[in-house]
């Protein structure tokens, strides 16, 4: 594997990889739920904001950099398999976590955690969140760079919307949103950047 430079800010140095970053060149991988990142077609790495303070002046306040950074929200959209497994298997996820019907619903998220074959996250006695990767690929489709989600859990599901006037066969995307403690990028060496 290539390893990369690290440069110190107050060096000028060029770009070492002139190729543009592709926006099809990627993987989406979530732990509690194989069956949506097989069939994932968009997925986002989120915004970071840093919080900003003022520092009050007798002339002009004064921005400073703040100590908070907040992450926006992650989103996916994937095409839904004809017997709607990998949708079900958000569904499931949330109605758990909801628990709309009963307390018993929560209970199922502890014997979930039971018929993985490694829990979603270390330590998640509730089992409620999972981690999740977005692997970014080269042009030549081989990992550059990692994007690793923490305590991953989904906050909005779309509906399906069917549609019997439709003249041409038609395949559905769902989308989802999740939010989740941090994000990591991690490089092809394995170190956080």
């Amino acid at each position: 594997m290539p390893t990369r430079k690290v440069v110190h800010p107050s060096k000028f140095s060029e770009v070492s990889n002139r190729n543009p970053l592709s926006i099809v060149g990627f993987k989406f991988l979530l732990n509690r739920c194989p069956m949506v990142d097989f069939m994932c077609n968009t997925a986002n790495i989120p915004s970071v904001e840093l919080g900003v303070a003022e520092q009050t002046s007798y002339l002009k306040d004064i921005p400073v950099p703040g100590d908070k950074l907040t992450y926006g929200d992650l989103s996916i959209t994937f095409i839904v398999d004809e017997d709607m497994e990998n949708y079900l298997q958000l569904y499931q996820w949330m109605t758990q976590l909801g628990f709309p019907e009963s307390l018993d619903q929560f209970q199922e998220l502890r014997n979930t955690n039971n018929m993985l074959p490694e829990p979603a996250v270390p330590g998640d006695f509730f089992n409620e969140r999972s981690d999740a990767t977005l692997m970014i690929l080269s042009s030549d489709y081989n990992p550059t760079v990692n994007i690793k989600f923490k305590d991953v859990f989904p906050v909005s599901l779309s509906g399906i919307p069917f549609d019997a006037t439709i003249e041409e066969q038609q395949y559905y995307t769902a989308s989802a949103t999740f939010r989740y403690t941090i994000f990591d990028v991690i490089d092809v060496n394995g170190k956080k950047v």
